[in-house]
């Protein structure tokens, strides 16, 4: 049992009202909106930036787009009016330049303030003006000529902004809880020598380093992410993450699970009767899935491949030996296209073994639904394929030994547990076996999957011809219609993605609907159907099922038609505004073609002028279709947010890591994880409750 906190910190973690001045009930109810509610809170709710008050800068020396603070005495004032309110001030220091203070929002009062002669104060960032540099509404103070204001001897932090509570407000509290940081010995959680030999300091000095920056610290590293006391927080937060997903693997290992050890021989027929051969990389995974299900531990796998690696068949063949044990296996699919795409595929393969493949969906209603659900209850349905309607309440298993769970970032983690407890019996529970075609970086899987083993299909079936990516400014759109026909005109299908469903006055897109209608009017010969968000799902399925079946020759859609739709006759892609879009989307989106034998083509419409991030992304398009590649350089543009999805179990929230910029630090991560399950694992616990706290419950989803 993990030994009880010290008095000390629970304390820490006491609500923050009452134990800080200025904070009341109202105050208090602001912070908790932003999830500050304890004085730990507040000590990791770390600055954004900095501002160096500890100087001040002659105005002859200021920079354009440099911050700084500087001092002088007004020397005209002006009020005016052209488009609102305007008030500018001209100040003068002994450098013998002008500085131009303009606002736009003012008082009287602030106008009286600044009466010629008067010494003041600012500190902002100069631009070019009409009349030299100015700095628009600076943060400033008229000194007295008695007031003998002293420079600090700290940069100033510059905090997130909390709704309600003003920045100088922020200061003042987070300085009150800092006052309250216990010494060292109290407020460390990592063994003494665990840190030798790290060259980081200590948690205090850390938290003190980040909050209260002396005027010499490196700005540039804390700017980078890269100073030592960031380095401090961000290794500990990361091992918190890495222990709590590391406890919830060790807390699943404590059940029990079927164990799925036969011959195979169900695996075998599959395998031999499909129309082609597997890969070296889907052996090689399912191999491992194999030895995984043959433990009397449940399996915890991730099998992550890119578009059209052949993820399915290695689930198919994984359920075969749930079914050879005379148990149950089920899919579960994030959107009913995407479901019914797995229900035709396993129909196809396994029904001629004789095996029962049920689906179950929202639109499965009725009398075909009350025999569904008998079916799965008696143990009749052999694989269950279907969507979220897999996890509602009424849905009973007879003996599920294995969930199969795709596109699993799509799920909410309620979701996911629900399904896995359907196969629960006692100590018990199912295998789970994670797929996603979303390739996850090698240092992202370490940090986000720590309780899961981690396969990688890395090799496409032979005779993918790879896609041929170009990218082309709007104003070519002209020459795309012509390719479209042309296309068409040779028994092939395209696909128009736009980024929008309608105009939009703030966004430079064409929206669907428009593109929908000019594109019908271009092109009268053709068949072209219309995909987006706000039809009803009925309306896209039977849109979808016609392109698939060819009797559409040009689908103009939205980006609802990324995962799953697998349509081999197309072999055209061409994504409107592809600058709004992120590598793993673009990736994605260009899967949907290239499924066949014939050569495809992608192509990325832009509207210029491209952002440098834009202009990166539409380069690595072009340059490579390895979706691992395209994952690694996206996880270095945009972080891990999108690579894990919003609901994921919250890892990409982190506070001070950043998984692009600290991955360097994960393997010693894992080393401290292990010695710390190994030998402390009361330490453990209280490092995972610091940075982590209730969130950890769903981590083994």
């Amino acid at each position: 049992m993990p030994s009880a906190p010290r008095s000390e910190e629970s304390a820490f973690n006491q609500p923050i009202a009452g134990q800080l001045a200025g904070v009341g009930p109202r105050v208090a109810e602001k912070l908790a909106a932003r999830g500050l509610l304890t004085l730990q809170d507040l000590w990791l709710h770390l600055p954004l930036r900095y501002e160096d008050r500890t100087q001040l800068t002659p105005i002859r020396s200021l920079q354009p787009g440099v911050p700084a603070q500087v001092e002088g005495r007004v020397e005209a004032v002006e009020r005016g009016y052209r488009y609102r309110p305007v008030l500018r001030v001209a100040i003068g220091d002994e450098s013998h330049a002008t500085l131009v203070l303009r606002f736009f929002h003012f008082r009287a009062a602030q106008v009286a303030q600044f009466a010629p002669g008067a010494l003041v104060r600012c500190y902002g960032t100069p631009k070019p003006g009409q009349n030299g540099l100015e700095i628009v509404h600076p943060s400033y103070r008229v000194l007295g000529e008695t007031d003998a204001a002293s420079l600090g001897e700290e940069l100033d932090p510059v905090y997130p902004a909390v709704e309600g509570i003003g920045p100088a407000s922020m200061r003042k509290l987070i300085g009150q809880a800092l006052d309250r940081l216990p010494d060292e010995a109290s407020l460390e959680l990592l063994p003494a020598e665990m840190l030798d030999g790290l060259r980081l300091p200590s948690l205090r000095l850390a938290l003190l380093g980040m909050h209260r920056p002396a005027r010499d610290a490196d700005i540039a590293a804390l700017a980078t992410g890269t100073h030592p006391a960031q380095r401090r927080l961000a290794l500990e937060e990361l091992l918190a993450h890495n222990l709590s997903l590391r406890r919830q693997r060790i807390a699943l290992q404590r059940h029990q699970a079927p164990a799925l050890a036969g011959k195979g021989k169900l695996a075998s027929q599959l395998q031999s009767a499909l129309p082609f051969s597997l890969t070296g990389a889907q052996q090689r995974v399912f191999a491992q899935i194999r030895h995984d299900l043959a433990q009397p531990s449940p399996m915890m796998r991730l099998v992550q491949g890119d578009v059209g690696s052949g993820k399915t068949v290695v689930a198919a063949m994984a359920a075969m030996l749930a079914v050879e044990a005379g148990k149950q296996a089920a899919l579960a699919a994030p959107t009913e296209l995407l479901a019914e795409q797995h229900l035709a595929n396993l129909r196809q393969w396994l029904e001629p073994l004789g095996i029962r493949v049920a689906w179950l969906a929202g639109k499965v209603t009725g009398k075909a639904r009350a025999e569904v659900m008998a079916e799965v209850a008696s143990g009749a349905a052999q694989v269950v394929v279907g969507t979220h309607a897999l996890m509602q309440e009424a849905v009973a298993f007879h003996d599920l030994a294995l969930a199969i769970v795709d596109e699993q970032h799509r799920f909410g983690v309620h979701q996911r547990l629900a399904l896995r407890d359907k196969g629960a019996s006692g100590k018990s529970v199912p295998h789970q076996l994670i797929m996603t075609a979303t390739p996850i970086p090698r240092t992202l899987a370490m940090a986000a999957y720590a309780d899961l083993d981690v396969s990688a299909i890395d090799e496409l079936p032979p005779g993918r011809t790879p896609v041929q990516t170009i990218a082309l400014s709007g104003e070519r759109r002209p020459e795309l219609v012509e390719r479209i026909r042309a296309a068409c005109a040779e028994g092939r299908q395209a696909y128009w993605v736009c980024t929008l469903i309608d105009e939009s006055d703030e966004v430079v897109a064409q929206a669907a609907q428009g593109t929908y209608e000019a594109l019908s009017a271009q092109l009268p010969e053709l068949r072209i159907g219309l995909v987006h968000g706000r039809m009803k799902q009925a309306e896209k399925q039977t849109t979808m099922r016609q392109f698939k079946a060819g009797e559409i020759d040009l689908l103009v859609a939205t980006t609802v038609i990324e995962v799953g739709v697998d349509v081999p006759n197309a072999s055209l892609m061409i994504v409107e505004n592809a600058e709004r879009l992120g590598l793993a989307q673009l990736h994605q989106l260009r899967g949907r073609v290239g499924r066949g034998a014939a050569a495809s083509n992608c192509v990325l419409l832009y509207q210029p002028p491209l952002s440098q991030m834009a202009k990166q992304r539409l380069a690595t398009m072009r340059e490579t279709n390895d979706g691992f590649v395209i994952a690694e350089k996206d996880l270095e543009l945009r972080g891990p947010g999108e690579l894990l999805g919003t609901r994921q179990t919250g890892l990409a929230a982190f506070r001070v890591a950043d998984l692009a910029r600290d991955a360097g630090m994960l393997p010693l991560v894992r080393e401290l994880a292990d010695r710390l399950l190994a030998d402390s694992p009361e330490i453990a616990d209280r490092i995972i409750a610091r940075w982590v706290g209730g969130a950890a419950r769903y981590a083994s989803a």
